[in-house]
């Protein structure tokens, strides 16, 4: 396999993987986690977090992803295989096949509602809806059908099979003609729409100071950038913003890597992977942070935004503007862009997701790439019909928990511990720094090897505690979810065995070849 793809340009590169991390975490998922958790209360720790894990993880993972490229490695099996020279390491490796499967599976399905948001707003269709109670009804039935606004789920059934073929359309074309060329057109779209919307949202100000003098942007801005010490002492709080940075980076996917794996061994990687993390944080902080929150204050006061922030990642991204465009001028347009925007930041990253997958089957089994991208868009595109119809019985929710939260954490310490630890940390900071067009502060081989992965395992444990085992027993569950639950429970293990048999297929095929 020595005729890999490369990426056309460093400039392509750094915007195909800011938009692989660039995603509706950012705008969506971002805010509700920052209003949840005490607003500036939750940007201390989030930036201790950033520093201390994203950081580190987002290095090691493209130096595990470039050195993985020099062996042909474009996921996970085998780049931990070339670290590890152990038969338990690429099984190890197929959890990050696995994770970012799943999370395209059930990410697709809502990057298609942005795509329908952004039709219904530009075309007015939820221009008389202009409460909260009525918006969020609206999206529901939108999701599953209903007796009010929708009464079937075709619509949304349409946007979701666009939103899988303009995912495999841009697949099929290649790194270089396909995920950057794309990525060259969607960042700096998405940039724009989103320093418009914030512009826009900073010059509202107070749009009733008669009646609701307290109700301002600037009210909404405080809240985020003034913390209140006394929550700090809050472990869910610290465990929130770890939480979020796994999302804000992508790390723990598998999808920095295969973008890695396509770089030169002495492309640098120290100085890329820090401006690929600069823009998204500019996109997460300074402009998802200065839309969604503000916004919602300015027009429903602080209290009223935290309580929609309560009611779930949807209600204060989707609901709540939906309800907000309602009552501005030119409202459909905004409302278009804002929708718009998260869709293509879906895409940007939904695309990264299906590479690893595509380039395990290419490299293991010897597919050339339009077979490779037809036998996962087979997949991706059944499997989706599964988060689709029983949506609404809790169907994605298990999905994102065990691959989109819990593992996340699982593969990423696994990775440190590989890379720091067993490959050892003298390679791997050689590793790191070959080819960097800066110098990264020894404090960074310290933080690799001790503080990133003790950070981890006390993620780990409290989120075993808190979380994991009173979701893994289905305690909170609603009764009528229960075998839903259990279904998607299933098919994840049936899709994580499919995945360990054809690592073993794939090793045992190679081992023979090698001896004949």
């Amino acid at each position: 396999m020595s005729d890999r793809e490369e990426w056309g340009s460093r400039f392509g590169l750094i915007l195909a993987m800011a938009g692989n991390a660039i995603g509706l975490g950012n705008f969506l998922r971002f805010p509700v986690q920052a209003a949840q958790n005490g607003g500036g209360a939750f940007m201390i720790p989030y930036f201790v977090a950033f520093i201390l894990l994203a950081i580190p993880l987002m290095w090691v993972e493209w130096s595990i992803g470039r050195n993985g490229g020099k062996f042909s490695h474009g996921s996970l099996p085998g780049m931990f295989d070339v670290l590890w020279k152990h038969p338990i390491a690429k099984y190890m490796g197929a959890i990050g096949l696995f994770i970012s499967t799943i999370i395209m599976i059930y990410y697709t399905v809502i990057v298609s509602w942005m795509l329908g948001f952004s039709f219904f707003s530009i075309t007015g269709s939820y221009s008389g809806i202009e409460n909260i109670t009525s918006m969020g009804t609206y999206l529901t039935e939108f999701q599953s059908g209903g007796d009010q606004f929708f009464t079937s789920m075709w619509p949304a059934y349409i946007f979701l099979l666009l939103t899988v073929a303009l995912n495999f359309y841009i697949l099929s074309k290649g790194i270089s003609g396909g995920i950057e060329m794309f990525a060259k057109i969607a960042l700096p779209l998405l940039f724009i729409f989103a320093v418009f919307l914030a512009g826009y949202v900073l010059m509202l100000g107070t749009p009733d100071p008669v009646n609701f003098p307290e109700r301002s942007v600037w009210h909404g801005l405080a809240f985020i950038w003034n913390p209140n010490f006394e929550y700090l002492g809050n472990s869910k709080i610290w465990l929130a913003a770890a939480g979020q940075v796994f999302f804000t980076l992508s790390v723990g996917m598998g999808t920095l890597q295969a973008y890695a794996s396509y770089l030169k061994p002495k492309d640098d990687i120290a100085l890329s992977g820090l401006t690929t993390a600069s823009i998204n944080e500019f996109a997460e902080v300074v402009l998802g942070g200065t839309i969604a929150i503000p916004i919602a204050v300015a027009f429903f006061g602080l209290m009223e935004t935290q309580a929609i922030a309560d009611g779930g990642t949807f209600n204060l991204g989707i609901v709540s503007m939906g309800v907000i465009f309602n009552q501005m001028e030119y409202g459909q347009f905004f409302g278009f862009m804002w929708f718009f925007l998260l869709f293509f930041a879906g895409v940007t990253s939904s695309v990264a997701m299906a590479q690893p997958l595509i380039s395990f089957l290419k490299e293991q089994f010897n597919f050339d790439h339009r077979k490779a991208t037809l036998v996962v868009g087979g997949i991706i595109l059944v499997a989706v019909h599964f988060v689709f119809v029983y949506l609404q019985y809790g169907f994605l929710d298990e999905m994102d928990y065990w691959a989109g939260t819990f593992l996340l954490v699982v593969i990423s310490l696994i990775e440190v511990i590989i890379f720091g630890w067993i490959f050892g940390i003298d390679k791997g900071w050689d590793e790191l720094n070959r080819g960097s067009d800066i110098k990264i502060p020894k404090i960074f081989k310290f933080i690799i090897k001790y503080v990133t992965p003790v950070y981890l395992i006390f993620i780990l444990i409290f989120w075993t505690i808190d979380d994991a085992i009173p979701t893994l027993l289905m305690s909170k569950a609603k009764p009528e979810n229960i075998p839903y639950m259990w279904g998607s429970r299933i098919f994840m293990i049936t899709l994580m065995i499919g995945l360990w048999l054809m690592v073993r297929v794939a090793w045992k095929r190679k081992k023979e070849k090698e001896v004949s």
